[in-house]
């Protein structure tokens, strides 16, 4: 079995992503590392190069700055990853997704047990997101996503590079997947409220199409803290990566907080999920 590990960056570093962190936990499971490198303006192909693993393979990109809209550029960008890998399995994880040591077996496990069920097309995850501090999770963003597909079946990533699909005749349909039973641990959320600015305003010109958007936000906001909206989150009393630990041990901003009422009667409905959360996500799960 042959497993090859894919990402995008551009810009990391300038954008507080944890990629460091996120390609060295993917190393021990895979067999070569491929990473598409845009156009960055930052010192990200350096800090790419001080890992010094013969695992890693990159190769540089441009980003199309027509397929902003919708995010659309982040899909074609890990296509162009995707297509790279020589695996049976290929397994993507974004900028700031790590993968926890403690997952590493049953992660091998999982590949190995469908390796050769060609039938299931993907592996899913569970997700813990962090937001404002590594100590406080959002449970909502997403439960589940794809992080490891077959190669040579015809997946594409779609939307903005959050899911994957199998390309048709007739468009693009839903992955056959099974779940691994592991966990992403996401911490897209979890920067110096400057930097988490910074990184929110770049977003805004990828989603609205606009190039001038994130210009005019950043420039709005330059002087200001991000406040992070809390209104679901819950305290987070796991253990993270042994990848993030001095990352973790860094953190010297205190996060700006807001609660942002959901719903009707937002009040009452964020007091009932913050108070039943463990119940209802065992439930769901």
């Amino acid at each position: 079995m042959k497993v090859s590990g894919f990402t995008i960056l551009r810009d990391g570093a300038r954008l507080g992503y944890p990629f460091v962190e996120s390609i060295r936990s993917l190393l021990p499971l895979v067999d070569e590392m491929v990473i598409a490198v845009g156009d960055c303006t930052d010192e990200t192909p350096d800090l790419l190069r001080a890992i010094d693993s013969p695992k890693l393979r990159t190769f540089d990109t441009v980003w199309d700055p027509t397929l902003q809209k919708g995010g659309r550029v982040l899909a074609v960008e890990t296509n162009k990853a995707l297509a790279a890998c020589t695996g049976d399995w290929c397994f993507y994880l974004q900028g700031d997704e790590i993968i926890h040591e403690q997952d590493y077996g049953r992660l091998r496990g999982a590949m190995q047990r469908h390796l050769r069920q060609p039938r299931v097309e993907g592996l899913s995850f569970r997700y813990h997101h962090f937001k404002g501090s590594f100590d406080l999770r959002d449970p909502l963003p997403y439960r589940k996503q794809v992080r490891i597909v077959r190669n040579g079946v015809g997946v594409v990533s779609v939307g903005d590079a959050c899911g994957f699909g199998v390309a048709t005749a007739s468009g693009v349909r839903k992955l056959r997947t099974a779940t691994t039973g592991a966990w992403i641990y996401h911490y897209g959320w979890v920067r110096p409220p400057r930097v988490m600015n910074q990184k929110h305003s770049e977003f805004l010109r990828y989603y609205s199409g606009d190039e001038g958007v994130g210009l005019r936000q950043a420039e709005q906001q330059v002087a200001e803290d991000y406040a992070y909206d809390v209104s679901r989150c819950e305290p987070f009393a796991g253990t993270h990566p042994a990848v993030m630990a001095e990352r973790v041990a860094a953190q010297d901003w205190t996060a700006s907080y807001r609660f942002v009422p959901r719903w009707r009667n937002g009040a009452y409905w964020d007091g009932f999920l913050r108070k039943n959360f463990a119940t209802l996500y065992r439930w769901a799960s």
